[in-house]
């Protein structure tokens, strides 16, 4: 059986809440473990008794998530989020050519053409740089394969970022086989740097970065049922990038900033209950998804499923309904007391997904994205309900 979960993360109970793509609550363990850090009150880079406490205690949540990701605790660097982070990755590690070099000149770079704007936008600035950086576009299903990246490689490329799950449409990536076809192209010392951005694989599938072969991971607590406002980097021996903050040496003077105990202590709680509901909590969710699926299907024979079959997050269903004003659906489902999302909430201004742009298929598809991303507290009763409410949208 999963474990319960506390009434007290769900102060809108009375409504439906399927947007755990944008957010998620704090979860007990979390809250638990934030409100006990609270009295690790003295800097952590202090030498007196108060300090020399919030530094273990910083050091223990540190350790803690590193064995989440089986690595060592130094390798580990937390910022606010998986935004800075990202940028940290990408941007840090072009000011550190910057620094070797003086020019991005000749250097190639790559990135799939659907990944979250924290990233494609960190890329632009590579470009402005002087980088050249390819999209690489993925297949109908969304997914990157070994063949498609290899194709995109070149001598000169030296970074590839592939997120492992994305945030619109669950599609999961191969990264332990992408990097596999970057290993057959490069000598071990000149390979180019691997990054990905997690999202929210960690919740479903073990985040082990040295079986996903990876350099550079990015994690971000509010996406984990953590508290907001911290993230984590894992950095490896390969990479060497470049801070993007000064004023302090802290988290291996690559992020400069007096570090938040609290916010460590939570995100590190949130991470280990996250593995111990991992495999429970994938099945329960795939049943409810396909539910979901099945019912929307049905109401709309006309429906697009943006969310592939297999290789998908279990707990996400991206779908379009061309002809309709997605915007007012999502408002109609708000105002009937559920809370579903049109894509990522990072692009509120765009009119159309990027996302599913990229796969293909009517015009109308990247404009009529409805989400729906399940999570601890949906249930049977929550997803016949949503099924209703979305037939009777439609036949309004």
């Amino acid at each position: 059986m999963c474990p319960s979960h506390n009434a007290h993360m769900w102060p809108f109970r009375s409504r439906i809440y399927l947007d755990y793509a944008s957010a998620t609550p704090v979860c007990a363990e979390a809250a638990d473990a934030y409100a006990r850090a609270l009295k690790w009150y003295g800097n952590p880079g202090a030498l007196h008794a108060e300090g020399v406490a919030a530094r273990e205690a910083l050091t223990n949540a540190r350790e803690m998530i590193a064995r989440e990701l089986a690595i060592k605790a130094h390798q580990l660097v937390f910022v606010s989020g998986s935004t800075e982070g990202n940028n940290l990755c990408i941007v840090g590690y072009a000011r550190k050519i910057l620094a070797q070099r003086g020019t991005l000149e000749g250097t190639h770079w790559v990135v799939s053409a659907i990944e979250h704007p924290s990233v494609l936008e960190a890329f632009s600035e590579v470009e402005r740089l002087g980088g050249l950086v390819s999209h690489l576009d993925p297949q109908s299903d969304g997914r990157i394969t070994p063949d498609l990246l290899n194709r995109a490689l070149k001598p000169q490329t030296v970074f590839v970022s592939i997120g492992w799950a994305n945030g619109e449409i669950g599609v999961v990536q191969p990264l332990r086989a992408l990097r596999e076809a970057i290993d057959t192209r490069f000598a071990p010392q000149q390979a180019p740097l691997f990054h990905s951005d997690l999202g929210q694989a960690p919740l479903y599938k073990a985040p082990q970065v040295h079986t996903l072969g990876l350099d550079l991971a990015v994690l971000g607590s509010g996406k984990l049922y953590g508290p907001r406002g911290i993230g984590a980097v894992y950095v490896s021996h390969r990479a060497e990038i470049a801070p993007l903050t000064f004023g302090g040496d802290q988290e291996r003077s690559l992020r400069a900033g007096t570090e938040s105990v609290a916010l460590a202590a939570g995100f590190a709680a949130a991470l280990e209950a996250a593995g111990k509901r991992r495999e429970c909590e994938s099945r329960r969710l795939s049943n409810l998804r396909d539910e979901l699926r099945a019912g929307l299907c049905a109401a709309v024979p006309a429906l697009i499923v943006n969310t592939p079959h297999h290789h998908a997050l279990p707990h996400l269903l991206n779908v379009s309904v061309l002809g309709i004003a997605s915007e007012y659906v999502v408002a109609r489902f708000d105002y009937l007391g559920i809370a579903i999302s049109t894509k990522s909430a990072c692009q509120a201004g765009e009119l159309s997904s990027h996302v599913v742009a990229a796969l293909g298929g009517p015009e109308d598809r990247a404009k009529t994205t409805l989400r729906f991303s399940l999570g601890l507290a949906t249930n049977s009763l929550d997803i016949r309900r949503t099924i209703a409410v979305f037939h009777q949208i439609v036949q309004q």
